[in-house]
């Protein structure tokens, strides 16, 4: 089975032929492709005539140094990153390595294990360094910012959607833009000059709900001085979006059920049924199927709702796009702030991307708005970050850890975050506090607090 390391090619410069034979051999067993050079004048013409991504040079050699090597690949190839290895220990030495251009500096004697997370570091870098160039200009429709598959499966199905005047269920996680999609799907349709309407359905109280979708007449219960229009009449002949729909009680259900089989409302306090011609758009952050299981939604109104379905994915299976939003975002506090627009070290960009996201989109943009906000200096530092995400960044071991080294880590870091709060823990990590403390037995956490 191919290897996915073998699309990085890497070039070994070292006068030392076994040094050379010994970090072939290492590195090709890890499924690179391995090109060697004793002199610079070789590794120049490797260069020149093949696409490298990483060049690693000893610091001594004979006649022209690695430290030239590196100027020079720095001047010439600016999609080749550069680490350099020697026996000359020293920081003044990787000081001047680092400030040359070389991403790594490694000390002989290594280890095997040791070369192979610096290569890893230096590609890291290389890809975060060839995103960033990709990204440079944010690609944007509807509102919706990113280039990765699963965005634009999302933007094709809302060109579908706006084609026809289905109902739609549109699914997601918390934050992940579901009235953003919602409203591209009535603004991109022929009813784009009529009313879009959002409601909240988890937001209104219960009884309140009824007379604010379907309105009332005077009369109709103390308070009601005079006859009021509901949501549905207010979105007649445009679309009203149902967020959290999830939330409403089975009577209310019944209600909904009725307005889509009939195309009808009943003012509270009225007999008199009034037609509207509208789309409804529903969305939820839960699993309607398992609700409907437990009784807790009908399925009736689930099959009715579910004509046409938009998933939207959350932010951790959009990781291309995260560098996306981050720049576009920047740029829109930035100018919100009138403030100059900050960089974000490579490092921040690393953690960033490697987070969680639990909050997704919403929740990046948040951060980026505090952290425009908040930081005085022209580079945004990973020590700027909060510090839940500062802990959740990925280990030295990288993919070599196993599920249950990962969930211990992660259980461990949000403990220390929280001062060892298990409540809060045990709520951030949604279990119970049971649960927990399963956990934190199994992995023989300590307790923090």
């Amino acid at each position: 089975m191919a290897n996915s390391k073998e699309k990085y090619r890497i070039l070994v410069v070292d006068d030392s032929l076994n040094t050379l034979e010994v970090i072939q051999r290492n590195l090709t067993s890890q499924g690179y492709r391995v090109f060697i050079a004793q002199r610079v004048d070789e590794a120049i013409r490797i260069l020149e005539s093949t696409s490298i991504d990483l060049v690693i040079t000893d610091y001594k050699m004979p006649k022209v140094s690695g430290l030239d090597l590196i100027k020079h690949v720095r001047e010439n190839f600016k999609n080749t990153e550069v680490m350099m290895i020697t026996g000359y220990a020293s920081i003044e030495g990787a000081v001047l390595a680092v400030k040359t251009g070389a991403e790594e500096y490694l000390a002989k004697p290594f280890t095997d294990e040791e070369l192979y997370e610096a290569v890893k570091r230096a590609l890291d870098k290389l890809n975060l360094h060839n995103a960033k160039q990709e990204h440079n200009e944010p690609t944007e429709m509807y509102g919706i910012i990113g280039k990765s598959k699963v965005i634009q499966k999302v933007i094709r199905e809302i060109d579908k959607a706006a084609s026809i005047k289905a109902t739609v269920l549109i699914t997601g996680e918390s934050g992940t833009g579901k009235e953003l999609v919602a409203r591209a799907i009535h603004y991109s349709s022929k009813q784009t000059s009529a009313p879009f309407v959002p409601v909240n359905c988890g937001g209104i109280p219960e009884g309140l709900l009824e007379s604010e979708l379907f309105g009332y007449v005077k009369g109709a219960f103390t308070g009601a001085t005079e006859s009021r229009a509901g949501f549905f009449q207010t979105a007649d002949e445009g679309t009203i979006f149902l967020d959290e729909v999830s939330n409403t009680s089975l009577s209310m259900q019944a209600k909904l059920l009725r307005v889509l089989q009939d195309k009808e409302v009943y003012m509270v306090g009225s007999n008199r049924p009034q037609n509207v011609n509208l789309r409804i758009i529903a969305a939820t952050n839960k699993d309607l199927l398992v609700l409907v299981k437990k009784g807790l939604f009908r399925e009736d109104l689930y099959y009715r709702l579910n004509v046409i379905t938009i998933d939207i994915p959350p932010l951790r299976e959009r990781n291309d796009d995260i560098l996306i939003l981050i720049k576009k975002f920047t740029e829109t506090f930035a100018e919100e702030f009138n403030k100059p627009i900050p960089k974000f070290s490579d490092n921040t960009l690393q953690v960033l991307k490697n987070y969680y996201w639990s909050g997704n989109v919403r929740e990046l943009e948040n951060l980026i708005q505090r952290l425009v906000a908040m930081t005085e200096g022209e580079v945004i530092e990973t020590a700027d970050l909060p510090s839940i995400m500062r802990f959740s960044a990925i280990s030295e071991k990288g993919l070599q850890r196993t599920l249950a080294e990962v969930e211990a880590e992660h259980i461990r870091n949000v403990l220390t975050a929280l001062d060892g709060n298990k409540t809060k823990a045990a709520e951030l990590l949604g279990v119970d506090r049971k649960t927990l403390r399963e956990k934190l037995k199994r992995y023989s956490v300590s307790d923090i607090k």
